[in-house]
């Protein structure tokens, strides 16, 4: 990116509901540039999925790979369908290839309720929840996929993979978002979990953290088995702030993230690397709900809330940081005002809460944002 007037977005709008929250999104990204001004965004659909698997026989075809590199950053809906699988049984998932094939090394999970939204737990600490699961996205038990093994069908057999090279640059961008988390909240502390009392990998992984914490001395760091981690969320999720993890470790928790907040329709995402990063919601393709206006696409909206802030981020742009902040209050005023999509058990479609947070963005304070 060169300019705020030429900011490339290669779009993946996937599989199912993927394309139902994607539409929507755009619609969104379109008035934050209008409301700003100085702002364009040239959108590039390209296709990748189950279905176009089944058609073509190709997940991630090279040229949407390709289109992904050249980009300034990835807007993904949701990939995958339940009847549609590899010949080793397992489901189709580029989202998995592209962090890959990008070195995505940092998946971002925040965990922030939203205003006016009712609270799954029964303390009235638990409807302002603000914290991050921070999955390492590239090995772990998934550097497995495709290599498992099952040996006379009588076992079968994945290994989990940890190394420096990935760790190091994981634990320092935990650091670095807990720093800039205390500059809004007043504290900061990354806590590593693992299982380091049972596996040498995570004795190993715990290692490498404690050498980056020691280079971040401002900052607090503590450690928690995943167990426990698990039922601290539970039970005062409210006193947590960055969690750094091991692949399928964060992809467990950050469920349970997604079920304090209401469900996964309110969960975003990120998979950041040094030169890369896709963003999209952390639900799936949801064939039981798909075309027909169920979906609730909130957790795509501030997926891409997160897009706008981390190219403002890199590229130093107040500009590209503010209108991300644009979009959250939004969604914020538009929950806030009684929004209640059918996740939640209420009656608003996808369309609906759409055109709810489209009316928000007239409204709220850009310069507050």
């Amino acid at each position: 990116m060169t300019t705020t007037d030429d900011i490339l977005i290669a779009v993946l709008p996937g599989d199912g509901i993927g394309h139902e929250v994607m539409a929507p999104c755009l619609e969104i990204l379109g008035a934050v540039s209008r409301r700003l001004g100085n702002l364009s965004f040239r959108f590039e659909t390209h296709q990748a999925g189950a279905i176009h698997y089944r058609e073509t026989g190709v997940a991630l075809p090279a040229a949407t790979l390709a289109a992904a590199r050249k980009a300034d950053a990835i807007l993904l809906g949701a990939m995958g369908w339940p009847e549609v699988r590899y010949p080793d049984g397992t489901e189709i998932s580029p989202q998995i290839d592209l962090r890959m094939e990008l070195e995505l090394y940092a998946g971002v999970r925040p965990v922030q309720t939203l205003p006016g939204m009712p609270s799954v737990l029964a303390d009235p600490r638990a409807r302002h929840l603000d914290f991050v699961i921070i999955r390492e996205s590239t090995e772990g038990l998934f550097a497995s996929r495709g290599k498992g093994e099952v040996i006379a069908d009588k076992q079968a057999r994945d290994t989990m993979l940890i190394t420096r090279k990935v760790s190091e640059p994981l634990f320092d961008y935990a650091f670095r978002l807990a720093r800039g988390r205390q500059r809004r909240h007043g504290q900061a502390r990354v806590t590593c979990v693992d299982k380091a009392n049972v596996f040498a990998s995570f004795a190993f992984f715990r290692k490498i953290f404690d050498e980056r914490a020691l280079l971040n001395p401002d900052i607090a760091a503590g450690h928690a088995y995943v167990d426990a981690a698990a039922l601290h969320m539970v039970r005062r999720p409210w006193d947590l702030d960055v969690l750094v993890t091991e692949n399928m470790f964060g992809d467990i928790l950050s469920d349970l993230g997604a079920g304090l907040m209401g469900g996964l329709g309110f969960a975003p995402s990120a998979d950041i690397g040094e030169r890369h990063a896709v963003f999209q919601p952390c639900h799936g393709t949801a064939p039981d709900i798909a075309g027909q206006d169920k979906a609730n696409p909130t957790a795509m909206f501030l997926s891409a809330a997160m897009m706008l802030e981390w190219l403002g981020e890199k590229h130093s742009n107040d500009r590209l940081a503010l209108a991300g902040g644009l979009v959250r209050a939004a969604v914020n005023h538009a929950f806030a005002d009684g929004l209640r999509p059918i996740e939640t058990g209420g009656e608003h479609g996808t369309r609906h809460v759409a055109l709810a947070v489209l009316d928000a963005m007239a409204h709220v304070d850009a310069a507050a944002a």
